[in-house]
């Protein structure tokens, strides 16, 4: 082991962050936006600020669940699988979901099913409300990626979880003095000044990276590792035998190919909720409507506790007789994973909670990105060096420059940049939610070619500038294209509105404090030499 323990973990360290570095701020970043992801949808769609919506009591959403059966019996018929989401406190609107009939939608995709937002109080769909993905963009963003086929996306943020487990470990071996550092922050001391923003951005968050890294890990685990379940189960369904046994859910059911009309959904959505002394329903899948063999499963809130997965009550959709339960009493090691998964995903957190994760995320985007510029740091006296003496200079530093520029900086205009395409873009411009995406990736993408190709101290100055622009211009934005502006939500007590608004101007003050640090002429030099060749355009950089 060269160089004795602590080094070899050090190089280890270094390695296994910088690697997959890049992706893993884009999980970070998509992840933590993640966490207000049905409030990032709800700005996005300003037709409904002015909407007096409000979540059914557990009393009323019998009655609602009829009625959307109704309606989706009307405007879906022939689908094989209905998906109704109840309203909630976050989700103030009924999102209806069905899977086109075979024949009518592609093998793959997005495109086998339809989907709709319905008014509770009409059971109509929302009129004139804009078609975004939202918030569920970046929380899919964070672990399918784009483009690619999900499996495959998948297994690369695996791999870079992987990578990055390792590195929290062996950064926590290497920091002798992990405790002490963290209260130490010394600016204007080039390398040093680095190495003290990632060990305070690391270990102010520490417990939070920990369990964030392992349990993202964890609820992909039996697409990593299925040989146990593989070995145990006949293929080539040894995935719902699984789950039907450890789970204690029943397979999907078959289709009989006979006609039956559904029994009384509100009907069996009260008597779920009667199961649960009172605790109101929030989903229902309904599986071969119209067909007597179909099945109803109405699944608890969710939200309630740590648990990933609530309580789901079975009936017999042509019948409505109560047919069996599971997730109530889950076995121990099924209960942790449960857990585990529901501590990632964070649907339980009181909107306080919510916030702490949402900084704690924050932390988490910090700690990769001055690790990537911390490696650019020490190599850059070497480069300077080779410069000094008329050599070439390290063409890896420069491309981790420009990948820097590219990954962090580009991602930091692109995000605020899908707001503004969101309300700038017109409501009826055709496939609207693809186009918002498809211009959120040029934007990263044209910042990304501008960083590879100056990876400079100007070119973080310029993206750093713009992202902050358009962060803190959100609110007047909101104000200028029919949402409810400060004026409208605080009155109103619009929170969600009003407190997406004040994150973003946060978030801009931020990222222009941080372009305008960057005007400041360099506090140090690593020699006069070197100094004379930092002149020099390519050997410019952030970190220098």
């Amino acid at each position: 082991m060269k160089n004795g323990f602590r080094q070899s973990m050090a190089w280890l360290h270094t390695y296994s962050g910088l690697l997959v570095g890049w992706v893993l701020f884009v999980v970070f970043a998509g992840g933590t936006a993640a966490y207000f992801r049905s409030e990032i949808t709800f700005w996005m769609q300003p037709e409904l600020h002015g909407a007096a919506l409000k979540s059914p009591s557990a009393a009323e959403r019998p009655e609602l669940a009829r009625r959307v059966a109704d309606w989706l019996g009307q405007n879906a018929a022939g689908s094989p699988r209905w998906f109704i989401t109840l309203p909630s406190e976050r989700e103030p609107l009924v999102r209806v979901v069905w899977q086109k009939p075979p024949g009518q939608a592609p093998a793959k995709g997005r495109g086998r099913f339809g989907e709709a937002l319905l008014d509770p109080a009409t059971v109509q769909p929302v009129a004139g409300v804009r078609d975004t993905r939202g918030g569920d963009f970046f929380y899919r963003l964070h672990f399918d990626l784009h483009y690619m086929p999900a499996i495959w996306a998948r297994w690369i943020v695996g791999f870079c979880a992987m990578f990055m487990l390792v590195a929290i470990v062996s950064g926590i071996v290497t920091h002798r003095r992990i405790f002490k550092d963290f209260f130490t922050f010394r600016p204007r001391k080039g390398q040093r000044s680095w190495l003290d923003a990632h060990n305070v951005s690391a270990v102010l968050a520490l417990p939070y990276h920990l369990m964030i890294t392992y349990t993202g890990l964890l609820t992909l685990v039996f697409m990593y590792m299925p040989w146990a379940p593989q070995a145990a189960y006949e293929q080539p369904r040894w995935q719902g035998a699984f789950e039907a046994e450890a789970l204690g859910r029943p397979e999907r059911p078959q289709a009989s190919q006979r006609a039956a009309p559904l029994a009384d959904l509100g009907a069996m959505v009260a008597q779920a909720q009667q199961r649960w002394q009172g605790v109101p329903a929030g989903q229902i899948t309904i599986d071969h409507p119209g067909d007597a063999a179909a099945r109803v499963a109405v699944r608890q809130t969710s939200g309630l506790s740590l648990r990933m997965r609530a309580p789901i009550a079975y009936f017999s959709g042509a019948e409505g007789a109560f047919t069996g339960v599971s997730d109530e009493q889950p076995r121990a090691a099924v209960l942790t994973y449960d857990v585990s998964e529901g501590l990632h995903v964070a649907r339980f957190a009181s909107p306080l909670l919510r916030a702490l994760f949402f900084l704690s995320g924050l932390a988490g985007c910090a700690m990769v990105a001055t690790g990537l510029l911390l490696w650019t740091v020490k190599e850059r006296p070497a480069h300077l060096k080779a410069l000094q003496k008329g050599e070439r200079g390290s063409w890896a530093l420069r491309l981790v420059d420009g990948l820097n520029v590219g990954a962090v900086a580009g991602l930091l205009v692109a995000m605020p940049a899908l707001f503004w395409i969101n309300r700038l873009l017109p409501v009826e411009v055709a496939e609207r939610a693809q186009m918002e995406i498809h211009l959120f990736f040029a934007v990263w993408g044209a910042c990304a070619l501008l960083g590879l190709a100056r990876p400079s101290r100007g070119m973080w100055r310029a993206q750093l500038l713009a992202a902050g622009a358009l962060f803190a211009l959100v609110p007047l934005l909101n104000a200028a294209t029919g949402g409810a502006h400060w004026g409208v939500s605080l009155p109103q007590g619009q929170w969600v509105v009003a407190g997406f608004d004040a994150v973003c101007l946060l978030l801009g003050v931020g990222l222009l404090g941080a372009a305008r640090w960057l005007r400041r002429p360099l506090a140090r030099r690593t020699a006069a030499a070197g100094g004379a060749a930092a002149r020099q355009p390519q050997a410019q950089g952030l970190a220098s």
